[in-house]
């Protein structure tokens, strides 16, 4: 058996989407500059559904939500989301994956049963992703309305977020359409994930937990902007975070 740290990354893969390229490449950036490997295994929506889903998502160190909504399936993505969140697997959700983990919160642990994307046309009441409000001036003509590198996000002092970072104003890569209503950031707040990042409008662009071992959730994609040369801070404390829970792990269970 391999010695390799592994991470599942929820969602379904598209060798054309740049986004989970992109994905694939940041963890592996993060892993030679920490010096241990780690393999990355795509899991498909539909297959969280599974009976045996939790077992084999046990199997991995840590969970990523990537990018790439709406997925196959909306009940799968939730699924893996709730596995990371309730089990307190180290998580990082990106862009969609950050999406789903506030509705993900919204109906699991605030009880808003019907909370939804705007994307899914479901006819919900409550809406926590909604379309983008505002569109990015220079943005591509064919790509989403809030897409490219956007400065002025401003981070949490005392975040872990910000301690990863070590500033408290960066520029980010976003490539989507929607975005976190902000008449539900309440819940997010109430389900214990303050937000820890905002757009220069104010603007929900980030949220952690302080209690988990590692959640963080972001709309933007640090993985579109790591590079082999400079691994995204938050992908290499994600990775870190990952490969310290599968040596615990692996401890437990020589001591048991």
């Amino acid at each position: 058996m391999s010695d390799a740290t592994r991470i599942g990354i929820l969602g379904d893969f598209n060798p054309e989407f740049r986004s989970h390229q992109a994905t694939n490449d940041a963890i592996q950036h993060a892993a030679a500059k920490i010096g241990i490997p780690i393999q990355s295994e795509w899991i498909p929506t539909p297959s969280l559904l599974d009976p045996g889903m939790e077992k084999r998502l046990e199997s991995f160190d840590g969970i990523w939500a990537s990018a790439g909504s709406p997925y196959k399936s909306f009940d799968g993505m939730l699924r893996g989301i709730e596995f990371a969140r309730r089990r307190d697997w180290p998580f990082l959700g990106t862009c969609g994956g950050f999406q789903y983990a506030l509705i993900e919160c919204a109906r699991n642990v605030v009880g808003i049963k019907d909370a939804d994307s705007a994307e899914n046309n479901s006819g919900s009441k409550n809406i926590i992703i909604y379309p983008v409000a505002c569109a990015v001036p220079s943005k591509d003509k064919n790509a989403p309305k809030l897409s490219g590198m956007v400065p002025e996000i401003r981070i949490r002092p005392g975040s872990y977020l910000q301690s990863f970072y070590g500033k408290d104003v960066v520029t980010e890569e976003f490539f989507c359409n929607f975005e976190v209503n902000p008449d539900y950031e309440w819940a997010a707040m109430e389900a214990g994930f303050p937000v820890v990042a905002r757009g220069a409008q104010n603007e929900i662009r980030a949220i952690e937990s302080p209690t988990h071992r590692f959640y963080i959730a972001t709309l933007f994609q640090p993985q579109l902007s790591s590079t082999a040369k400079n691994p995204h801070p938050l992908v290499l404390a994600f990775a870190q975070a990952v490969a310290d829970w599968g040596r615990k792990k692996t401890d437990d269970s020589v001591l048991e």
